[in-house]
Order: structure tokens, then C-alpha cells, then sequence
């Protein structure tokens, strides 16, 4: 197929709710024009999570796409599917009972030195109920945020870490491998590394102050006691997450949704007992 050389014919609508867009007028198997990637760009940045409805792509697409918007991020803990390195699938099975993946507020991959810019997720068997995923708006968290809350994290470093999903004895460790877990997540030692970032942080692109990271990947804060620091880190929690900051996204098979990891939280949802979900992932490395 031949490079779309048309961003005017690209539409982006607005969602409504605190973030997130809809974007049509585009066929994701084509090679992508500068100006087009130049167009989606400025979509995503300005609304944080896009989604494409309609696009019918193999996994080739996937990854030119993810190539548009930067390198690959590095993916550990979850191996890749076969004779792919990286794209990982997001899958459970219908019958399964393993604990929902992904449950728990996050950023992805948050306790790397240089976390991945971005995420493309993009749904294949998608169930007729429930599975929705959340995005909280951490620009907007930021922004009305009172300034008692702000002026205690202002200038703090976060202790990032993912021990707590996927060291041997973590969330995702040795007593989830012997669950009936359909994805292949693969624990080791070296979640047990910490790694610091700012709570308040430019962002890299536009130079926007959020809030970067939350509770689950985040185990303290540096100079800070223990007890003082998971005070601080449930406080902060429980505003980053409101109602108010939250995009509720549903699916539809064959879409394909990118969000920015240095905007938003996120986390799945269940409701769909009984039904088979799943959806490819690739990430857009730090530039």
C-alpha cells in the first residue's frame, strides 16, 4: 500500500471526558507520511490516548507503527510472542481464574532508568462485556491538585521498582506460575533494582508538569522514612485516581489504542468472565 500523503482527511474527536480521542480518516497498514505521523503526534499529545477503529492489522503493521513514534521499548517479565521480539499478547483465556493482569493502577515499566514513551495495544478477540480500560489524566491531577498536597511532593524523587509484580516473590512470582495464567510472564531477581524520577516531571515533548508513576511500582520516597513516604504515596494515590482525572475507554475488535506513559495511568478492568480476551502490545521506547 502506498504512503498516505493526506493528513487533512484525518479526523480527531474529542472523547468528552478528561482525555482520550478518536481518530479516523487513516489506514494503518499504509506507511505513514511525516506529515500524517506529524499530525497523529500532535493528537496524542495533546489528548494522550488515541484510538483508530476499523484497522485490520498483522502484526507487521503493529510494529511500522510503533516505529513511527519513536525505537521499541524494552519489555521485560513477559515474553514476546513467538517469532516476534516485540510484541507481547495481552491474553486470557475463557475459562481462566488467574488474577486479572494489570489490575492495579500504573505507567508502564515505570522503574526503568528511561521508561517507554508510549504503549500500543491492539484488540483481537475482544468479549461483548466488560474489559475496559482506565486512563487517568495525570497533567490534569497535577493542575488541580491543592496546593498542600503539591507543595509535599514538589521536588521529591520516587523509589520505582517492580518488585512487587514480578520478583520471585512478587505479584506476578512463583505463586502465580502455578495458576492456570494464560500469559507467559517470567519473574526474576531483577525486579528487586530500584530506580529514581521526579513525582512532578516535565514532560519531555511538551514540557507540561504531571505527575509521573503511583503507588504498586513506586515503594518510597527517597529521604523520606518508611512510614512518612507510604503516608504521602496513598494520599497522593487516592487524588491521582478521582473521577474526575479518569477516561473510561471500551473496545471494539480491531482497534487500536496508543497512549503516552509520561501523561497517564492506567489499569484493566474485568466483567468479562467466561469470554476470551485477547490484544497485542508493542511499546514506543524513550527517544
Amino acid at each position: 500500500m502506498g504512503t498516505i500523503d493526506t493528513p487533512g482527511q484525518i479526523t480527531v474527536e474529542p472523547s468528552g471526558q478528561v482525555c482520550g480521542a478518536t481518530v479516523t480518516g487513516v489506514d494503518l497498514r499504509d506507511e505513514l507520511s511525516p506529515a500524517t505521523v506529524a499530525v497523529l503526534r500532535a493528537a496524542w499529545l495533546e489528548h494522550h490516548v488515541l484510538a483508530f477503529p476499523g484497522q485490520l492489522l498483522t502484526d507487521d503493521d503493529l510494529e511500522r507503527f510503533t516505529l513511527a513514534f519513536g525505537p521499541f521499548g524494552d519489555d521485560p517479565y513477559v515474553a514476546p510472542i513467538p517469532g516476534r521480539e516485540h510484541v507481547i499478547a495481552i491474553r486470557r483465556d475463557a475459562d481462566e481464574t488467574a488474577p486479572l493482569f494489570a489490575e492495579n493502577w500504573h505507567s508502564d515499566w515505570s522503574f526503568q532508568e528511561r521508561p517507554p514513551a508510549g504503549t500500543c495495544l491492539y484488540g483481537i478477540t475482544i468479549p461483548p462485556t466488560g474489559g475496559d480500560t482506565l486512563f487517568a489524566d495525570q497533567h490534569a491531577a497535577l493542575d488541580a491538585m491543592p496546593s498542600s498536597l503539591r507543595d509535599r511532593v514538589a521536588g521529591r524523587m520516587a523509589i520505582h521498582s517492580a518488585r512487587g509484580g514480578y520478583a520471585p516473590s512478587g505479584m506476578y512470582g512463583e505463586a502465580d506460575r502455578a495458576t492456570d495464567r494464560s500469559m507467559d510472564i517470567r519473574p526474576d531477581d531483577s525486579a528487586m533494582a530500584t530506580q529514581l524520577h521526579p513525582i512532578v516531571r516535565e514532560h519531555p515533548e511538551t514540557g507540561r508538569l504531571g505527575l509521573f508513576g503511583c503507588v504498586g511500582y513506586i515503594i518510597g520516597i527517597d529521604g523520606m522514612a518508611d512510614d512518612d513516604a507510604r503516608d504521602l504515596l496513598v494520599e497522593l494515590y487516592h487524588w491521582q485516581t478521582r473521577d474526575e482525572f479518569v477516561y473510561r475507554h471500551r473496545w471494539e475488535p480491531d482497534m487500536l489504542v496508543m497512549w503516552d506513559n509520561r501523561s497517564v495511568l492506567h489499569r484493566a478492568t474485568g466483567g468479562y468472565d467466561g469470554h476470551a480476551r485477547l490484544l497485542h502490545r508493542t511499546t514506543i521506547g524513550a527517544a
